[in-house]
C-alpha cells in the first residue's frame, strides 16, 4: 500500500511539471505526447484502483475459475497453440453438463426402529369379491433422529482387606488393596473419551470452552473453562513426547515437504507478529494414489512469536528436500529446495482481472494469463491419479511446453505494461518466481501449487475466527500440538475422536509402544 501510495505521488509530480512547463513556455511535439501518455496512464492507474475497490466491497471473494475441476481435454492439447492472447476467451472453457447427484442413503449400521403404518383389518378386503388382500410390496421411508449427548459416571471401587486377628492382638498389618487404575489424567475425573470431546469440539469444529462450558451446564454437569483448559494443557504436553516429535522427525525424512503461515494474536505476547506455521507431506488425501516409499501423511502445526527466517530454519534443521512454499522470503535462508506455488501467481492475475474497467468485452492480458495457466491445471487433473513416473514423464510432454510459451509472454508484457498496473505487478511477480514455479516438472511427486498447505491452514484460520486469540504462548503451543493430532488423523483417513480417544487409552498401559499409535498402523472399528 505505501509502494502505491509513492507511486501515485511521484506521478502528480511529474505530470505537475509538464503541466507547469506548458503554462509557461509550450511544449513540444514529443513533450506532449508524453503528457498524454502520463494522463493516460493516471487515468487507467486510477481507474484499476476504483474497479479493485468496488470489487473487495461488493464482489465475490472466490478465486474459483470455470471448469477448473473438469476432465483433461486432450483435443483442445493437441490443437496449435495460439502465439499471442486468444481473440475469445470463452472458446476456452468449454461447459460440461454434470449429472445430477442421487440422493445420499443413511448408514445400515446405525440403530432403526422400524414404525409400521398398516391399513385397518375391515381395509384389507376386497370391495368387488369381498376376498382377503395379500401384501404386495412395503414402502419404505427413512427419518434421522437425533438423541443428544449423554453422559455417564463410572466408579471406579477398590475393596480394602485387613485381618481381624492381627487387630485384636495390636499387630501392625498392612491393608491389601488393589492399585489404583491407571488415569490420563490422575486426581480428577477426566476420562479419554471426555478430554478427546474437549479437544475435538474446540480443535477440529471450533468450539471455544465457555461454549463448552454452558453445553456442559445443560446437561447439569459444572465443568468450568479453566478445569477444561488444565486438561488440554497438559494433554497437549503429553501427545508432544508421544506424537509430536517423533511426527517431526518422520517428516524430516520425507523427500518432499509443503510449508505456509498465517497470524496468530497472543495476548501475553507483546509481539504482534506471532504466527502458527504448517508444515505436511504425503498425498492430498487418505485416498491419494501417487505413492512413494516411506511416505507418511503428517500435518504439523508450530507456533513462534516472530515471522523471521530463523523460524523455518530452526524447524527444518538442515532439511534439503523439496520445500514448497510461497513466495516470501522467510524461507529463502533454509537449505530446501524452494518449490513455487502456481496458485499463488493465478492469484495475482485475478487481482489484475479484478482491477479491469467493468463493461469492457476484449480479453485483457489478464484473462489471457489466467486461462493459460488453466491448461497448466487440467495437465494436473489428468494425472491427478497416475503414478510418481507418469506424472513426471506427462509433464514432460505437454506442461513444459505451456510453461514454455507462458514464459515468452510474460517477457514480451513486461516490456508493455506499467510496472505499477495490476497486471505489471502480477507478470513481475510470475517472473521473479519463474524458476521455482517451473520446478515441479522435476519430479513426479511435486504439485503445481501448495494448496494442500493451505488447506492445512484453513482449519486454524476457521477455528481462530471462534476463538480469536490465545491468551499465552503455553496456550499457542498447546493449540499447535493439538491441531497437528487432529489434522494428521484426518490426513490418514482417520476420525479424530476415535483415534485421540485410542491413543490416550493405549498411551496409560504400562506396555505401550509408540510406533503402535502412529495413525498409519492404527485401524479403528
Amino acid at each position: 500500500m505505501q509502494a502505491m501510495k509513492t507511486t501515485v505521488e511521484q506521478r502528480k509530480k511529474d505530470i505537475a511539471l509538464l503541466q507547469k512547463k506548458h503554462a509557461e513556455q509550450g511544449l513540444s511535439a514529443s513533450e506532449k505526447d508524453q503528457l498524454i501518455d502520463a494522463l493516460s496512464q493516471r487515468n487507467l492507474f486510477l481507474e484499476e484502483l476504483y474497479a479493485l475497490a468496488q470489487d473487495n466491497m461488493f464482489g465475490a471473494s472466490s478465486e474459483k475459475q470455470p471448469g477448473q475441476h473438469e476432465l483433461f481435454n486432450e483435443a483442445e492439447e493437441i490443437a496449435e497453440l495460439e502465439e499471442d492472447e486468444p481473440n475469445n476467451v470463452q472458446d476456452v472453457e468449454p461447459k460440461v453438463k454434470r449429472k445430477r447427484a442421487a440422493p445420499r442413503q443413511l448408514p445400515k449400521d446405525l440403530p432403526r426402529e422400524v414404525i409400521v403404518h398398516d391399513i385397518a383389518p375391515s381395509d384389507k378386503i376386497c370391495a368387488c369379491c369381498q376376498s382377503e388382500l395379500h401384501c404386495i410390496g412395503t414402502d419404505v421411508t427413512e427419518k434421522l433422529e437425533f438423541i443428544p449427548a449423554s453422559a455417564r459416571v463410572i466408579e471406579h471401587h477398590r475393596p480394602k482387606y485387613g485381618c481381624r486377628l492381627c487387630e485384636k492382638q495390636g499387630t501392625s498389618n498392612p491393608i491389601k488393596q488393589a492399585p489404583v487404575p491407571n488415569s490420563v489424567m490422575p486426581k480428577s475425573y477426566a476420562t479419554p473419551s471426555l478430554v478427546s470431546q474437549i479437544i475435538t469440539s474446540k480443535y477440529q469444529f471450533g468450539l471455544p470452552l465457555y461454549r463448552q462450558e454452558q453445553i456442559f451446564a445443560q446437561i447439569e454437569i459444572e465443568l468450568s473453562r479453566k478445569t477444561m483448559s488444565d486438561w488440554v494443557i497438559k494433554i497437549a504436553a503429553t501427545l508432544s513426547q508421544l506424537l509430536y516429535e517423533p511426527w517431526h522427525n518422520i517428516l524430516l525424512g520425507q523427500g518432499v515437504m509443503r510449508a505456509d503461515e498465517t497470524p496468530l494474536k497472543v495476548v501475553a505476547d507483546d509481539n504482534q507478529k506471532s504466527q502458527m506455521w504448517v508444515y505436511n507431506s504425503g498425498a492430498d488425501s487418505p485416498k491419494g494414489n501417487i505413492k512413494e516409499d516411506n511416505t507418511r501423511n503428517i500435518v504439523l502445526y508450530e507456533y513462534q512469536p516472530t515471522r523471521r527466517g530463523q523460524c523455518p530454519i530452526d524447524f527444518l534443521r538442515g532439511y534439503n528436500g523439496y520445500l514448497q512454499v510461497d513466495g516470501h522470503a522467510s524461507y529463502h535462508a533454509t537449505q530446501a529446495r524452494l518449490v513455487g506455488c502456481m496458485a499463488h501467481a493465478r492469484r495475482k492475475f485475478i487481482e489484475a482481472q479484478k482491477h479491469q474497467v467493468k463493461g469492457s468485452k476484449k480479453v485483457t492480458k489478464a484473462d489471457w494469463a489466467i486461462n493459460h495457466i488453466q491448461k497448466l491445471y487440467r495437465v494436473e487433473t489428468l494425472i491427478k491419479d497416475m503414478t510418481v513416473e507418469q506424472r513426471y514423464a506427462i509433464r514432460q510432454e505437454k506442461s513444459k511446453p505451456l510453461l514454455d510459451q507462458f514464459k515468452t509472454w510474460l517477457d514480451k508484457s513486461a516490456t508493455q505494461l506499467a510496472p505499477d498496473s495490476g497486471t505489471g505487478k502480477a507478470v513481475k511477480y510470475t517472473l521473479n518466481q519463474w524458476e521455482k514455479l517451473i520446478r515441479y516438472t522435476e519430479d513426479g511427486r511435486l504439485n503445481l501449487d501448495n494448496n494442500r498447505s493451505e488447506r492445512a491452514v484453513k482449519p486454524f484460520v476457521i477455528g481462530r475466527k471462534n476463538w480469536l486469540f490465545s491468551q499465552t504462548a503455553a496456550g499457542a503451543n498447546a493449540s499447535a500440538v493439538l491441531y497437528s493430532v487432529i489434522q494428521t488423523a484426518k490426513a490418514n483417513g482417520l476420525i479424530p475422536f476415535d483415534y485421540l480417544m485410542h491413543v490416550l487409552e493405549k498411551s496409560i498401559e504400562p506396555d505401550c509402544n509408540a510406533e503402535s499409535l502412529m495413525p498409519w498402523n492404527v485401524t479403528l472399528d
